[in-house]
């Protein structure tokens, strides 16, 4: 059996993204619709927020050390010593009260969001977007109702995403590092309630993607080729993203939700909301950095 330990115990509205620095020995994580940046140094316990006035959906590391991140409908550039914020790219969504989702860096250096469409009005109108230092934005999806799952295999020819509603797959593109070019579109796997649908996923050197199931509070782990090779249950009952770190990379951080849950189940589930982590057989693979050196 697979020992499950706490992170830390906060109960988190929608804890997501959580993003592992190699450099500072540090977690980084948002609490969406609080509107934080939350982060942990794992050498000493020391804790950090930073607080924005609109939900904080994703991030990703940058090469100059600041952080990328993905608000409502904006793209910032956020230094976290001083605070400063930069406007990078605006999202015009297709209909009122969407807003930015799941979000990393990819190998080629930009940053790659997708949105999020809850309203159940119509075609789903979410997309997924390809983000340059100079803040072009390309539009690589569309069609979707909850963009989720990004994460590149080792060598970064693999680009993982997957759909979280609707028909709630995973798929996979051909990916060309040297220019962020995705091609060749094609399913992976379909995910349905019985695996707990297709949240935020992680790719580990072996080449296994892994992606959380939240509706059955557990954390999957399927082959390149699209076959569930096994799952693990996780106590925080909706669990959001992993995320590899640690100092050899084979600790597996998972973020989780509280928000929607009724009183009885969250009584019932003291860590629902916190984040956990397990051992992984396999190092994952290491995040890439937002190239605004370039810019």
């Amino acid at each position: 059996m697979t020992r499950i330990d706490l992170v830390t115990a906060d109960r988190f509205a929608v804890g997501e993204s959580p993003v592992w620095d190699e450099g500072k020995n540090r977690l980084y994580w948002t609490d969406i619709p609080a509107g934080n940046v939350h982060a942990l140094d794992l050498d000493g316990g020391a804790r950090h927020c930073w607080h924005f006035a609109e939900p904080v959906a994703s991030m990703g590391l940058c090469r100059s050390g600041r952080l990328v991140l993905a608000l409502r409908d904006n793209v910032e550039i956020f230094a976290p010593e001083s605070g400063r914020r930069q406007v990078l790219a605006h999202i015009a969504h297709a209909k009122p009260g969407m807003r930015l989702n799941d979000g990393k860096v990819g190998p080629d250096g930009n940053f790659w969001v997708g949105s999020m469409d809850a309203s159940a009005d119509g075609a789903p109108a979410a997309r997924l977007y390809r983000i340059t230092p100079d803040g072009a934005i390309s539009v690589v999806a569309e069609g979707l109702a909850i963009s989720n799952g990004l994460a590149w295999n080792a060598q970064g020819t693999r680009l993982y995403h997957s759909d979280s509603r609707g028909a709630m797959w995973i798929d996979i593109y051909d990916f060309d590092p040297a220019s962020g070019t995705a091609g060749n579109r094609r399913l992976l796997a379909e995910v349905g309630e019985a695996l707990g649908r297709a949240d935020g996923g992680a790719c580990d050197m072996a080449g296994n993607y892994w992606s959380c199931g939240p509706s059955q509070s557990r954390i999957n782990r399927f082959s390149p080729e699209g076959r569930l090779l096994d799952w693990i249950a996780l106590p925080t009952l909706r669990p959001t993203m992993p995320c590899f770190g640690g100092k050899d990379m084979r600790t597996l951080f998972v973020t989780s939700l509280s928000a929607g849950i009724d009183a009885a189940m969250l009584a019932a589930h003291p860590q629902c909301g916190a984040i956990v982590s397990f051992r992984a057989p396999v190092a994952g693979v290491p995040v890439a950095r937002f190239n605004d050196l370039t810019s």
